[in-house]
């Protein structure tokens, strides 16, 4: 999880000016969640506004804050602030399709062409030799729509993001900016992480349920769970409250002005990262994925079955769930996300006894790895 596999994955690295503000913890069971909150304030030190982190363990649960949510008033992050998830979406869009694999209502290795007729076709893709299950271990070979030029300079960079912040893409949109291109690779024979694989996968949800991605999820996961934080948010532009403002630098350079980013309209990320929520339902979420609550062993192993993530040092890619390695031999499942000025991380152990999640409120610098190790790794 060294690398930031969501959608702004281009912005990240380095440092900028730090802007410290006063950090807060619960104080049951804090004790030893002491590298955990140092690796949050040495992040805002190197440049994120804001971090906030929760952690479940068999000792209950800690919260805790570092930096401020608001650059111009110094307010300080909040321990229940909702944002924007990006990628970690994708674990719940794999979920619902694991369900429905369950239910016999599909098969993973049913072609794409089988559900989306005629939509990966274009530039050497075709959804005829490309199964459900490439799509989710993005083993797939389908260009990353993200990875475009003309669509990075209209959403990732400052001049066209403040144009177009608020358009509206549909998921066929950002399918065809992918047809455009040429396959990275035939299908199966590598790996390489692509938003464009869990649109798809959303539109193969709507096509085999009749309803959107975000009612199946709703319906499979934020309700029986009581995921109260946690929505899908659609073409909605702003987060709900409580909530931190966002800041990119929006530019290919980790220096320079830095911009309040929180409104946008999440349709560009649709399916492959628009959702929202707070590090308590996220730790809810993959306790109860991990603890087997959410999907039968059988679709639960196959999730887990992991394919060599090149991009990922240290990790393997199951099925919109990463296995990470830790230097203390711990193995966390979970996965990352990013967005603009958002970068989240929500892992847990494979029991789901373990989990943390947190947030940086900025997506140009900041140790994702380091909040993990010291959580799991600090004795």
């Amino acid at each position: 999880m060294s690398v930031r596999t969501g959608l702004v994955a281009a912005t990240a690295a380095a440092l900028a000016a730090a802007l410290a503000g006063p950090a807060v913890a619960a104080p049951a069971g804090a004790a030893h969640h002491g590298a955990t909150r140092a690796a949050m304030d040495a992040a805002v030190k190197a440049g994120v506004p804001g971090a906030t982190a929760t952690a479940r363990d068999d000792g209950g649960t800690w919260s805790a804050t570092a930096g401020v949510g608001d650059v111009r008033t110094h307010t300080p992050r909040g321990t229940a602030d909702h944002y924007r998830v990006g990628s970690i979406t994708k674990t719940f869009v794999s979920t619902v399709l694991l369900q429905l694999e369950a239910e016999r209502r599909l098969s993973l290795d049913d072609k794409v062409e089988k559900w989306l007729p005629g939509v990966v076709r274009g530039h050497g893709h075709d959804g005829r030799r490309i199964t459900v299950r490439q799509l989710l271990n993005h083993t797939s070979g389908i260009f990353n729509y993200t990875a475009d030029d003309d669509f990075a300079r209209t959403y990732f960079l400052k001049d066209g993001f403040f144009e177009h912040r608020y358009d509206t893409k549909t998921p066929e949109e950002l399918v065809a900016i992918a047809m455009t291109h040429k396959p990275l690779f035939a299908p199966g024979a590598s790996w390489s992480y692509s938003n464009t694989n869990y649109v798809l996968a959303g539109m193969v949800i709507e096509k085999v349920t009749g309803h959107s991605y975000a009612t199946e999820i709703r319906r499979r996961v934020i309700e029986p769970l009581g995921l109260r934080a946690t929505s899908v948010p659609g073409t909605r532009t702003t987060l709900p409250r409580p909530s931190s403002h966002a800041y990119s630098k929006l530019a290919r350079t980790t220096t320079g002005p830095t911009y309040d980013v929180t409104e946008l309209n999440p349709s560009l990320a649709s399916s492959a990262g628009e959702m929202i929520s707070d590090s308590a339902d996220l730790n809810r979420f993959y306790a109860a994925l991990l603890g087997g609550r959410l999907l039968p062993p059988k679709q639960l192993k196959e999730m887990k079955t992991t394919v060599k993530a090149d991009e990922i040092p240290g990790a393997r890619y199951g099925l919109g769930l990463i296995d990470r390695k830790l230097s203390c031999g711990v193995h966390v499942w979970g996965h990352d996300g990013g967005i603009h000025g958002s970068t989240s991380s929500a892992v847990t152990t494979a029991d789901g006894r373990h989990s943390l999640a947190f947030n940086f409120n900025g997506d140009w610098s900041g140790d994702s790895d380091a909040v993990i190790e010291g959580e799991f790794c600090d004795k």
